[in-house]
């Protein structure tokens, strides 16, 4: 599921990939690219990881430029702690990187078809886009960020039940996915089920505190469950 909390915001947000990567490249890259440049041999992965946790925060940026290129689906969880990271930039950067690396599959064929599904998507083919990624599930099953995109998709189709058994799916494979969780945490407040909303809003916020409104949405959640428990008593 998306990472926002509104119906009508899910082009620009629910991939969390888009002009924004380009634009937080830019601005990043024009803010530390010197003292990047000064490592002149580029990090392989391995090293690229290692490097994530590093004290200097041009390490950090250069790690993550270079996951942003050689990362991996699995990579992704080592990235998360960066959504922490003291740096506000790296901060917004690690989490655009984490969802670019959750879309890739590891397998060229299939994030093609990924991509299909993606643009279906992006122009209102909902029917289609539920067909390219029912593929997809069925070819590769591992790939959590499919099954998270046709969650997405039924949602958009108001078709609830089938999107929390989607999400389920994907938290199966990826528990600390926060699109998934605050996405699920939507359909069960609007179902009238503040105490699980309330549950999954929270894990996915403690993931990923950078989630726009989340503080906001949660403690309304919070006097919703209090006003539920006043009037059972």
């Amino acid at each position: 599921m998306a990472q926002c909390f509104w119906r009508t915001s899910f082009k620009s947000t629910f991939n969390g990939a888009s002009s924004f990567l380009a634009l937080t490249l830019a601005l990043l890259l024009c803010a530390m690219a010197p003292a990047v440049a000064q490592n002149k041999a580029p990090l392989n992965r391995e090293q690229a990881l290692q490097s994530l946790g590093h004290a200097d925060p041009t390490r950090r940026l250069e790690a993550m430029l270079r996951l942003a290129d050689l990362g991996t689906a699995t990579d992704a969880k080592a990235v998360l702690p960066r959504l922490r990271d003291d740096q506000a930039p790296l901060r917004q950067f690690a989490v655009t990187l984490v969802w670019r690396l959750w879309a890739r599959s590891g397998d060229a064929a299939v994030d093609a078809l990924y991509a299909q599904g993606v643009e279906l998507m992006q122009a209102g083919e909902l029917p289609k886009a539920v067909l390219v990624f029912t593929g997809i599930i069925e070819r590769q099953p591992a790939f959590a960020e499919a099954w998270n995109k046709r969650a997405t998709i039924y949602y958009l189709m108001d078709q609830y039940d089938a999107s929390m058994k989607d999400c389920d799916a994907v938290l199966e494979r990826v528990p600390e996915h926060f699109g998934a969780l605050s996405g699920y945490a939507q359909m069960l407040a609007e179902r009238n089920q503040p105490e699980r909303a309330l549950e999954m809003l929270e894990r996915a916020f403690k993931v990923n505190p950078n989630m726009a409104n989340a503080e906001l949405t949660i403690e309304s959640l919070r006097r919703q469950v209090e006003i539920k428990r006043r009037k059972s008593t």
